[in-house]
């Protein structure tokens, strides 16, 4: 059974870093290896995935356009900060509420009022969350992912929604850019343009919300509401973050080295979909189990509240481009 676990993982993981699997399909195919089999690479997992996932946000960043973002981010600034500060607000109640232990309710939270996985992906690291809280997180996010793609262009044709507006609404209501550009493709050109550019600004929300948490956690630390038991108490600064925003920069003023820009975009997405594999794999049974289902439903709730209010808001045309 070892060695066709080890087998099993090491073809997945290729298959991963191929581009053959979606991201969603990556992290399901690890969740099931976790639930099936025993790891028999956990330890070696556990950091390399970590670094990964930072190494994936950074070339991230080379395939953001800032002229593009910052003219959508201009145009709609109140309303995003609005938005996410609701999506926060609400988010962190819910958890509360409903009793989410560690940091699985804030992952969700960050994930829903921003871009899903990145933001995740962003903030995970500095929260210090392990694999059972990140891999919760993503599967939460992604499986409603799923579900917006296929119910929001429906919807939006129910309603006689115009391609700006369906565009607008998923770009506030779905979690992840690349679900974003699904649905919006599939209603429309127009949609498409107007989803992405302001799903894109979203995005640059990671920036301030990961140096806030990193902020908050080392007071938090500094404060001794935390207890480390390998006596680390110094938090290391989201160094990350700031190489994210270099690649963004690059990328927008050095044309030159777009082709390069480019590659390392395409990489970071296929590193990504291998990281969220291998996070998958560290959710077990018995953390399952421990976890429970009040995460799931506090990522439907607050995917509800922001999807209804912000739908709301556009047909009235409180919130438009």
């Amino acid at each position: 059974m070892s060695l066709l676990a080890k087998i099993l993982f090491l073809l997945a993981l290729v298959l991963s870093f191929t581009g053959l699997l979606s991201p969603p399909i990556a992290l399901t195919l690890g969740i099931l290896f976790g639930l099936c089999f025993a790891h028999p690479y956990a330890g070696a997992v556990r950091i390399s995935a970590r670094i990964l996932l930072q190494v994936c946000v950074v070339a991230l960043g080379f395939g953001m356009n800032l002229h593009e973002v910052l003219k959508a981010g201009r145009s709609g600034f109140v309303y995003t900060a609005l938005g996410i500060s609701f999506a926060l607000l609400v988010g962190l109640v819910l958890g509360k509420t409903l009793r989410v232990r560690g940091n699985s309710s804030f992952l969700i939270t960050a994930g829903t009022a921003i871009c899903g996985g990145s933001a995740i992906a962003a903030v995970g690291p500095i929260l210090q969350a392990d694999d059972e809280e990140m891999a919760v997180s993503l599967g939460t996010v992604f499986i409603l992912n799923s579900v917006a793609l296929l119910i929001f262009p429906p919807i939006g044709g129910a309603l006689h929604l115009s391609q700006s507006q369906f565009g607008l609404w998923a770009a506030l209501a779905i979690h992840d850019t690349s679900s974003v550009v699904g649905a919006a493709a599939k209603y429309g050109p127009q949609a498409l343009v107007v989803g992405t550019t302001v799903k894109l600004a979203r995005a640059l929300w990671i920036v301030p919300l990961a140096l806030i948490t990193a902020t908050m956690k080392r007071r938090r630390s500094k404060d001794g509401a935390e207890s480390n038991a390998r006596g680390e108490s110094k938090l290391q600064f989201p160094w990350f973050i700031l190489f994210f925003c270099l690649a963004a920069i690059l990328n927008t003023y050095f044309p030159a080295i777009s082709p390069f820009s480019h590659s390392l975009f395409t990489l970071g997405r296929l590193g990504l979909t291998a990281t969220l594999f291998l996070i998958g794999t560290g959710i077990s049974r018995a953390t399952l189990k421990e976890v429970g289902w009040r995460p799931l439903l506090q990522g439907v709730l607050l995917w509800a509240v922001v999807g209804i209010t912000s739908l709301y808001f556009i047909r009235i045309g409180w919130i438009a481009l």
